[in-house]
């Protein structure tokens, strides 16, 4: 079932038009990524998504109904954790659910215990680490009611390793959850490692120019990364991206 669905949207600022005629439709428990340039739109296309911004044309369909310039209707988690420094772990986990009326404490701690942060249910964000804060902000992301997530690179700050081990727990935990996800990254190997499908964004004023599948089952490990079939998808991806986008 489609959840979301963007059909010809436009979005300008002055005379620079950054979204032109855009069109995708995201699929009920569907892992989405898009890549594209810098500056090619896509903290637009989320910012569209969210109701901060309205689009000039078009149509934004969540749920089968109209949001253009509705806030509140997704879940979104920026490229920083944005906890709030005065909240403990737990606090700042039900956040989303406290906004909405719907604090479910029980929930919340079987997640962070899942996530390996037991020990700091009780503790403040200063106290933990790059890698643990992400988790929180997730897992606060994935507890939220509303129907979709928005994860805007939320791994580009952290080392490589770090990186690393967090794609591995996002997989594990979204797919025992399965909730939908539209992800935003610059990385390839990222994109192919967590998706269902990739968007790839022409320059500006952005369109969808290729919709890939992703033709790996899941579960996924992380030897997938070096696999024939891996590095051949990699590498028509990175000349789809050089040949539409940069030349």
């Amino acid at each position: 079932m489609t959840l979301l669905s963007i059909e010809n949207v436009s979005k300008s600022f002055g005379q620079n038009e950054v979204i032109h005629g855009l069109n995708l439709q995201i699929q009920e428990g569907e892992f989405v990524s898009i890549l594209g340039p810098s500056g090619s739109g896509k903290s637009t296309i989320f910012n569209l998504i969210g109701g901060l911004l309205t689009p000039e044309e078009g149509t934004i369909h969540l749920q089968n109904k109209i949001i253009n310039g509705q806030r509140g209707s997704v879940s979104y988690m920026p490229q920083t954790p944005s906890l709030l420094p005065w909240r403990t772990i737990l606090q700042n986990v039900v956040l989303g659910q406290e906004l909405r009326g719907t604090t479910n404490i029980e929930k919340a701690q079987e997640m962070i215990h899942k996530a390996g942060l037991g020990e700091y249910i009780h503790s403040y964000p200063h106290e933990l680490s790059g890698g643990m804060k992400q988790r929180v902000a997730f897992i606060r992301a994935l507890l939220s009611p509303q129907p979709i997530i928005l994860l805007d690179e939320p791994f580009s700050a952290l080392d490589e390793l770090t990186r690393l081990s967090m794609q591995k727990w996002l997989l594990n935990i979204w797919e025992s959850n399965k909730r939908t996800v539209l992800f935003v990254t610059h990385n390839i190997e990222e994109a192919l490692f967590l998706s269902d499908r990739i968007l790839i964004l022409s320059q500006r004023p952005a369109s969808v120019i290729s919709d890939l599948k992703v033709p790996f089952d899941r579960p996924r490990n992380e030897e997938l990364v070096l696999e024939d079939q891996f590095l051949e998808s990699k590498r028509a991806i990175h000349y789809s991206l050089k040949r539409n986008v940069y030349e």
